[in-house]
């Protein structure tokens, strides 16, 4: 009767950590991280920065991410996610907060380091959560749901950012205040949430050391691919969204119709999250869709750099569509990976954005450098990234359509 109910408990209250965790992705991460690129005409204004030292700003916040890769991923295998995201948030809320009291370059770029620290580390438990919650035949399902809100906070900070919450708060300092103090409640929802509990979660819920963690994972070599293409794209996309706003309205764009073709990126990639996902759990394919997701981003990024006019929004749509669904399901592909399952997601997710880390630090100043010699160049960069990482999906080994361990065909 007790395991019954535990069961009970566990199936209803398994919506309430995908609504917490939703919801993370988007007030806690997205909404701030999107906001920086349509705010960062008001800052340099403000602060007086260069369009490299805005490239950087932009990047540096990946620049822990890529010790915490190695760091949160087991933290949250060895203490459990909920306590991982719980403390993440509340670091990310003070630090985020701490950057409108910036009075330059060095201040700002220091306090975006600390809030890329935290913030780093909560993509990788909230899959986590979603491996340890939910089962196989819901996983694709549930890191779709938490895709979308990602997609929905990228939406939100790239749209109303400049144009409703910086008026509405008395400037961008005053928003990055908000923004903190909205993490840190969330941080406190996660600390007072429960823990999945019962005699099937026993394995998952083991103790597991920091060096047992890495050791295993760094040993599978689905994992480095994964890693190595999911980089790719990553750096691409990162690059892309950071320079966007700026780009166009050099190109003399009125800021409102620049701030709404990025939330269009944001938008498209929410409304085809969840079918992607779903897609890739009903053919039984995770390399199949993923190569598939690359293209698109790469050829839409591409495209930037020789579009004019309403192409320029056709290009964002289509390296928009598979956005937040390629996260998802690699996301997924890689708790599938045999040898990972919810006991080593923490840490494979960490590896993965560690790596992914690398390429979101240099590819945004790179590109921006790149602008000096024609305002295309940056989007070729990004979309080569896009293309080096889709050449190692090639390489992965495939198990058999339907195996509940490896990545499918």
């Amino acid at each position: 009767m007790k395991a019954h109910t535990t069961h009970v408990q566990s199936e209803s209250y398994k919506w309430l950590v995908l609504t917490l965790s939703t919801f993370t992705f988007t007030f806690v991460v997205a909404i701030p991280r999107m906001s920086l690129p349509v705010l960062f005409d008001e800052i340099s204004a403000d602060l007086n920065l260069s369009l490299v030292q805005v490239g950087w700003i932009w990047g540096i916040g990946y620049v822990l991410g890529i010790l915490v890769g190695f760091i949160g991923g087991p933290v949250g295998d060895r203490f459990g996610p909920r306590r991982t995201l719980a403390v993440a948030c509340l670091v990310m809320g003070m630090a985020g907060a701490a950057r409108g009291l910036s009075n330059g370059f060095t201040m700002l770029a220091l306090t975006t380091l600390i809030t890329g620290f935290a913030s780093s580390s909560i993509p990788m438990n909230v899959h986590k959560t979603c491996g340890v919650w939910f089962p196989k035949e819901q996983l694709g399902m549930a890191n779709g749901v938490v895709a979308v809100g990602m997609a929905l906070g990228f939406l939100l900070g790239s749209l109303l950012a400049a144009t409703v919450f910086s008026p509405l708060f008395g400037g961008w300092r005053n928003v990055l205040f908000v923004y903190g103090a909205v993490a840190i409640l969330f941080g406190m929802y996660w600390l007072f949430s429960q823990e999945k509990a019962g005699p099937e979660d026993q394995q998952s819920n083991q103790v597991i050391t920091f060096r047992e963690a890495i050791e295993h994972v760094i040993r599978l070599r689905n994992v480095w691919i994964l890693c190595i293409a999911t980089a790719g794209v990553s750096g691409c996309v990162n690059g892309m969204l950071g320079f966007l706003p700026l780009y166009l309205r050099d190109l003399g764009w009125e800021p409102a119709i620049a701030d709404s073709t990025l939330a269009s990126f944001h938008a498209v990639s929410m409304l085809f999250a969840i079918p992607i996902a779903l897609l890739s759990d009903r053919i039984g394919s995770r390399r199949g869709v993923l190569m598939t997701a690359a293209l698109l981003i790469g050829i839409g990024t591409g495209l930037l750099g020789f579009s004019n006019g309403v192409l320029i929004l056709a290009a964002v749509l289509l390296a928009g569509i598979s956005r937040d669904g390629f996260m998802a399901i690699t996301m997924t592909a890689v708790i599938e990976e045999k040898g990972i399952g919810p006991r080593f997601a923490g840490s494979a997710a960490g590896l993965i954005m560690s790596v992914m880390g690398i390429a979101n630090v240099f590819a945004p100043p790179v590109g921006n450098w790149l602008a000096k010699f024609g305002s295309g160049l940056p989007f070729l960069f990004w979309a080569s990234l896009v293309f080096l990482g889709f050449v190692g999906y090639l390489f992965m080994r495939l198990t058999a359509v339907g195996s509940t361990n490896g990545i499918r065909a």
